[in-house]
């Protein structure tokens, strides 16, 4: 870990983002840029990419500054420090890249930092390809650790994701979080599998959007609520032609709000319950009085 300076923080949320597997139409990446930006956080340190990336693998490139000066980019993990504002809690942004190589040690560095500023939780964002249609909310699934925050997910129908296979960096981060005893908290958006790799602000506002309420961020969204709204309606247009896409997001659309319907019974009891409860409710009050 190479750091400038480590910043004075009050208890600040540990946020991070990895770009590669566990970042669908790099909607997790852009959401937590998007909080660089809009708190103007500050960079102040970096993983040495050398101890964790097969660079035959994840390669560095090339880029073109100042018209002809060739520039090497190599895959960066790099952390920003949001100090907080009236409203605001003070945060660590983390940009990342998924390694290739020592992955433990790896995350072992990400917590040594989280304790070095006193982070009260390490939060990770992810979005994965879907069955999700771009026309209705972004679909969310979610965990935590901590007891309040996970409330507030339940509160807000976010439930824990049944799948089991591989994972990618941000289950080995959760793992150690775990096991040093680190509050942890980990958010996944889903992506439309018909947009593939395409960069998914709408995704990336569904996350931003859930945890700014979860965590009480109070950030300013509306700059990316405006990008989300053109961004559906670019894809509407795109795809206005191809009956065949129109087709299945057609039958995608009729699932979503199936599936929403019956949540919505499901939260709600039967008629007959609640003139039951209503009933207890005023016997008790009446023996109350008596």
């Amino acid at each position: 870990m190479e750091i400038e300076q480590l910043p004075e923080l009050d208890s600040p949320n540990l946020i991070a983002a990895f770009q590669g597997w566990n970042d669908a139409g790099q909607a997790a990446t852009t959401a937590v840029r998007y909080l660089v930006e809009a708190w103007n956080a500050k960079p102040f340190a970096k993983i040495d990419p050398d101890e964790y990336f097969s660079f035959t693998d994840t390669r560095p490139t090339i880029r073109i500054v100042e018209g002809a000066q060739r520039e090497l980019v190599w895959p960066s993990n790099e952390f920003f420090a949001f100090k907080g504002g009236e409203r605001s809690p003070a945060a660590v942004l983390m940009i990342g890249t998924e390694p290739n190589l020592k992955w433990r040690a790896f995350c072992g560095e990400i917590i040594n930092l989280a304790r070095a500023v006193n982070a009260r939780r390490v939060v990770t964002l992810g979005a994965l390809i879907t069955e999700s249609v771009h026309t209705r909310p972004v679909p969310l699934t979610g965990f935590s650790t901590d007891a309040i925050v996970q409330n507030k997910l339940i509160g807000k129908s976010i439930t824990r994701s049944s799948y089991e296979g591989p994972t990618g960096i941000v289950g080995m981060l959760h793992t150690q979080c775990i096991e040093a005893n680190i509050p942890t908290a980990s958010l996944w958006a889903g992506s439309p599998y018909y947009l593939g790799s395409t960069p998914n602000p709408k995704t990336a506002l569904g996350l931003l959007e859930a945890i700014d309420e979860i965590l009480e961020l109070n950030v300013r969204l509306g700059e990316l609520r405006g990008v989300a709204e053109e961004f559906e309606r670019q894809v509407t247009l795109a795809i206005r032609d191809n009956e065949e896409i129109q087709e299945r997001i057609r039958t995608l659309e009729r699932a979503h709000d199936e599936a929403s319907a019956q949540q919505m019974t499901a939260e709600f009891p039967p008629t007959a319950a609640l003139l039951d409860d209503l009933e207890q409710f005023l016997r008790e009050q009446r023996d109350e009085g008596a």
